[in-house]
């Protein structure tokens, strides 16, 4: 597995090692010794799924005491994460990277850091391990294009499609630095 550090700490991406031959490829997506192996000690106890059209932006959204092990296994995304750690040197900062179902990588959402994607392909199929059950109490958010933050979505002048809960997000300065 090939493992790179993001200027956000504790922000990883991983690339699993893929093994292909005639029939197709085979991957090993997560084992508890191999990720624990460069730090990823989480349990991860839920799996989320969600299927997205193109120009849907899902985020930005997080927990305080959930990690996440993201990936996409069908499609396109743009993919970002903001550390919300009130005690961070990164805290406000993002990162953006694409995700590729065809390239395998996954980003690992360190605990207290927002995250959301916008679909670039007409079908994204997105996973989500999460290491705390779901919990709208503690749910934590930001509008997806807060000025304070200046995410550049890869829109291209094209409005998003968003839920009514995630185009009600608060500015990010309204989460404060608790």
């Amino acid at each position: 597995m090939h493992v790179e550090r993001l200027p956000l700490a504790g922000a990883l991406i991983l690339t699993p090692q893929i093994f292909t031959d005639d029939r197709g490829f085979f991957a090993e997506l997560f084992a508890t010794a191999r990720y624990a192996g460069h730090g990823i000690t989480d349990t991860f106890v839920q799996d989320n799924l969600s299927h997205s059209r193109r120009d849907v932006v899902r985020g930005l959204h997080g927990a305080a005491s959930t990690s996440k092990l993201v990936q996409v296994l069908a499609g396109e995304a743009y993919d970002v994460i903001v550390d919300a750690r009130s005690d961070s040197s990164t805290y406000g900062r993002w990162y953006g990277v694409h995700l590729r179902a065809s390239e395998h990588r996954q980003i690992y959402v360190p605990q207290g850091f927002l995250h959301g994607f916008q679909a670039l392909s007409d079908e994204v199929v997105f996973l989500y391990k999460q290491s705390a059950l779901y919990d709208p109490a503690t749910e934590r958010a930001a509008i997806w294009n807060d000025p304070e933050l200046g995410i550049d979505w890869p829109l291209d002048g094209r409005a998003p499609i968003l839920s009514a809960k995630d185009a009600a997000n608060p500015p990010f300065a309204d989460l404060g630095r608790a």
